[in-house]
């Protein structure tokens, strides 16, 4: 029944989202990538905003129903909110702490992008958000926090991760955001595909690609939190301002049929992880395999174990003891497996 309700509420705001009549209609039958270059050619050239003036427009784009600022960092779905924010009168400035004024967030870091005037002030990535705690998520990554090293008053954490393929610090919103961030990512490495040559690099992306680990943390949080009326109503907004829109807003199916599932992304996280150098190899064996933790088994072609050992990030071993020939590695991380043929000449 809770399903039902869901499909129902998700039809009736999609049909009540302001798309133009054919604005999707190129990309009929496409799928994959093919699909998400269809797309890209929809949304590009967007109206370019002015840095400066997304001050006076996130009124039109991120108030809540009171009037206030809509903060995804500090509002609280359920009881009495932390603090609140009117719009212009407490906007940044100086803060000390958690609700002393709101400013620019840009959930896509402006140094993953190298400050591209035109992705600085894309509304459908920038969102006015607490002054403090946008200074705490600074450019890491979104992901699943293990130890909290903070946690803000709606219950937002910055802590070590524990999402696969990835152990460094990262940010985690609140659950109620969880899917709004990840339909924003889906948006910008689209509406960006092939404008990134000057871009940068980071934990989290190539350019305007998502890297495997993070793309799972995203369609995950997709799945989990499916589109709000916020999103819509925001959605709307901005096609007025910008004249794109959000195409995995008006149409979540697309998620899965550019980016694939969670679980096939994570079947391909630690293969796709793995270095190992040189490879025919003499004397020494080096195997890395970053932000991963693995038991590593060497076997020779008759499915023997000449050698094992558990590690973390890279393991060397000297190999020169060992007879010339063809050999497989075997790496166990959690529930991921993957394997290599090597040649010790």
């Amino acid at each position: 029944m809770k399903k039902l309700l869901l499909l129902f509420t998700l039809l009736y705001f999609t049909l009540n989202a302001q798309i133009p009549n054919g604005y999707y209609n190129s990309v009929q039958g496409q799928t994959g990538n093919n699909l998400k270059l269809a797309l890209y050619n929809i949304i590009k050239n967007h109206n370019s905003l002015l840095y400066s003036s997304l001050w006076g427009i996130f009124p039109k784009t991120d108030a809540r129903p009171n009037g206030k600022v809509f903060d995804i960092y500090s509002y609280k779905p359920i009881g009495a909110q932390p603090y609140e924010y009117t719009f212009s009168a407490n906007q940044c400035g100086n803060y000390n702490g958690e609700g002393d004024c709101y400013n620019r967030e840009h959930t896509w870091p402006q140094s993953w992008f190298n400050s591209n005037s035109t992705a600085s002030s894309d509304l459908f990535h920038v969102y006015p958000t607490d002054g403090h705690v946008n200074n705490v998520r600074a450019n890491f990554p979104y992901g699943k926090v293990g130890n909290a090293s903070t946690t803000t008053q709606n219950g937002s954490k910055l802590g070590n991760c524990i999402s696969p393929g990835y152990s460094q610090t990262v940010f985690e919103p609140i659950d109620e955001f969880k899917g709004d961030l990840a339909r924003t990512y889906f948006y910008m490495t689209t509406r960006y595909y092939s404008e990134d040559g000057a871009w940068g690099q980071s934990d989290a992306t190539n350019g305007a690609t998502i890297l495997p680990w993070q793309l799972n943390v995203l369609l995950q949080w997709n799945q989990q939190d499916p589109v709000s009326s916020k999103e819509i109503a925001r959605n709307d907004s901005i096609f007025k301002i910008q004249f794109n829109r959000n195409p995995y807003i008006d149409n979540p199916q697309w998620v899965t049929n550019v980016f694939g599932s969670p679980a096939s992304i994570t079947e391909n996280l630690l293969q796709q992880s793995i270095k190992i150098f040189p490879n025919p190899a003499s004397e020494f064996l080096t195997i890395s395999i970053p932000n991963f933790k693995a038991d590593f088994v060497l076997m020779n072609v008759l499915g023997e174990v000449v050698f094992k050992e558990s590690f973390s990030d890279q393991l060397t071993i000297t190999t020169k003891t060992f007879t010339r020939g063809i050999y497989f590695i075997k790496l166990d991380s959690e529930n991921e497996t993957a394997i290599q043929k090597i040649i010790l000449n």
